[in-house]
């Protein structure tokens, strides 16, 4: 394909290839060194059999696939199941050439449409990692033309580079429109822009969906790396990873390996035609496998727990961990949970992703993908370590049941999340409040209470609401371990003769952490 450039951009783009000329190719982000607590205790996994509990339930993942097939008319599905960074499940069913019976295999290739707008966000994110770019950047910065656009209220902000990658540059949502636009060149996206613009919302004011706004993302990783969008998400992410079986043009893919997009008519598949790559492409173009994608995934995961280890990705893991933070995040107070009940939850978009937690806590990032020809998903779970994915060649459908899948994850298997063990001083200050309150010494409450603590409320009061609770407890037995919320919060049951005390406290935040704060309850015993 041809790539135009802007005449007027001449001067900036010399400045910025200059920058850009000593660009590690590999993607690779030195940080600045910064000073870190050795104390500090990440999540974990206790007794981890996550693998082994998924390969034992892999005839019940084929099923659900091979159903979504045959209920859904797919000609062909590709699935796997990454855990930590390792793909431990993967299959297929189907086809994805019809006329030549050629099967779906997880090395088959399909075009992953809007799932590829995390890679042009996180290609967006290592300029900035460079100090190329920031977010807060005005579009108009690198693309002029965009001075010109006619906002919908005199109280419009600026659009920014921001509002491109979270979806709120107040652009209507242009799906299907945008699908057709993949294979366009540089050029008419400029035109588009040049001809107006038109507008939903004002800017920054609401999330709607825009693959014009990633399609601008991908103008902008053009101008400022030098080299086409496509060519510096590959330098800078796909080889660093692995992903040789990642592709942005169809051409270039083996036919026995490219998957064949159909659409189900006149109870018959039809052969939809591939797009070529294009300007577009930043919002939908990689073509892609199972086995390949599967390394992105375990990239995303490798960003959880946040931990002292080195931070070897091509991206930084803090950088990966604000992907996953929702922006403009929506309540959907009806909601289910995988079977059926009731269970509201709150989404938003990241960057380049979507961010679900339900009300069981559970924490989702996802992605989607649909263009004539293909259906594709993909969700990874942060807590458990775990990601799921399928790629699907029939038109605009989901190529599996997620729920379903997790429903199995979770309820069958019976995965567990990590969890977060207590720090050292947490640890400390449980065995200190516990002496406290049964022994009133003085000279303990001055080592480990905080200069608010009886100022908050008095200590003669502080002392008659807890010893009325321990009278009503009895003789006390042995208490259990933290359930620790972070570093200086957690909380413990400490059973009793007549019930369970909840003890709560939370740390200040001075270096030698001080109780701030302690809330005791008691649930008495039901023979009571």
């Amino acid at each position: 394909m041809k790539y135009f450039l802007n005449l007027s951009l001449i001067p900036g783009v010399l400045i910025t290839l200059l920058a850009c000329s000593d660009l590690d190719s590999t993607g690779s982000i030195e940080s600045e060194p910064v000073a870190y607590s050795k104390d500090y205790k990440p999540h974990l996994f206790e007794n981890d059999n996550r693998v082994e509990e998924i390969k034992e339930f892999a005839p019940e993942f084929q099923r659900l696939i091979e159903e979504k097939a045959r209920d859904r008319h797919i000609p062909g599905i590709a699935y796997g199941i990454v855990v930590d960074n390792e793909l431990v499940l993967a299959s297929s069913t189907g086809f994805i050439n019809l006329k030549d019976s050629l099967p779906a295999s997880t090395r088959s290739a399909f075009r992953i449409a809007s799932m590829t707008k995390s890679f042009t966000a996180m290609a967006i994110l290592i300029l900035r990692d460079k100090d190329l770019l920031s977010l807060s950047d005005p579009v108009s910065k690198y693309i002029p033309e965009m001075m010109d656009l006619q906002y919908p209220t005199s109280d419009s902000p600026p659009i920014r580079i921001e509002n491109l990658m979270t979806m709120t540059a107040g652009f209507p949502e242009d799906n299907p429109w945008g699908d057709r636009q993949l294979d366009e060149p540089d050029q008419m996206l400029i035109d588009l822009i040049n001809s107006g613009i038109s507008f939903s919302n004002p800017p920054s004011f609401q999330y709607e969906y825009s693959n014009t706004g990633y399609a601008m993302l991908g103008n902008i990783i053009s101008q400022i790396s030098g080299i086409p969008y496509q060519q510096y998400i590959r330098q800078n992410i796909l080889h660093p990873l692995g992903m040789y079986d990642t592709y942005w043009e169809f051409e270039n893919i083996k036919e026995d390996q490219l998957a064949l997009g159909y659409r189900w008519e006149d109870d018959q598949w039809k052969l939809e035609p591939i797009l070529h790559d294009g300007s577009y492409g930043a919002m939908g173009g990689l073509i892609t496998t199972i086995e390949d994608f599967s390394k992105y995934v375990s990239l995303h995961l490798s960003a959880w727990p946040p931990r002292s280890d080195p931070d070897n990705g091509p991206v930084k893991r803090s950088t990966l961990r604000e992907m996953h933070t929702p922006q403009f995040s929506r309540l959907y107070a009806d909601a289910e949970d995988w079977n059926g009940n009731p269970c509201a939850g709150q989404s938003g978009y990241g960057y380049g992703l979507g961010i679900h937690q339900n009300c069981k806590g559970l924490i989702e990032v996802a992605h989607g993908g649909a263009l004539p020809g293909y259906g594709s998903h993909y969700a990874f779970y942060p807590k458990y370590g775990v990601g799921i994915m399928a790629f699907g060649n029939l038109t605009y459908t989901r190529p599996y049941d997620k729920d379903l899948m997790l429903k199995v994850l979770i309820e069958e298997a019976g995965i567990k999340s990590r969890e977060l063990p207590a720090s050292d001083i947490l640890k400390t200050r449980k065995e200190q409040v516990l002496q406290m309150i049964q022994t009133w010494d003085e000279n303990l409450e001055a080592d480990i209470l905080a200069e608010n603590f009886y100022l908050d409320k008095s200590r003669a009061h502080r002392k008659a609401e807890i010893e009325e609770i321990l009278n009503k407890a009895g003789e006390i037995y042995s208490a259990g371990d933290l359930r620790a919320v972070n570093q200086l919060r957690a909380g413990f049951d400490v059973d009793s003769e007549n019930g369970t005390i909840f003890i709560f406290f939370t740390l200040s935040p001075e270096k030698d952490p001080k109780v701030q704060a302690l809330y005791l309850s008691f649930d008495e015993n039901d023979s009571k």
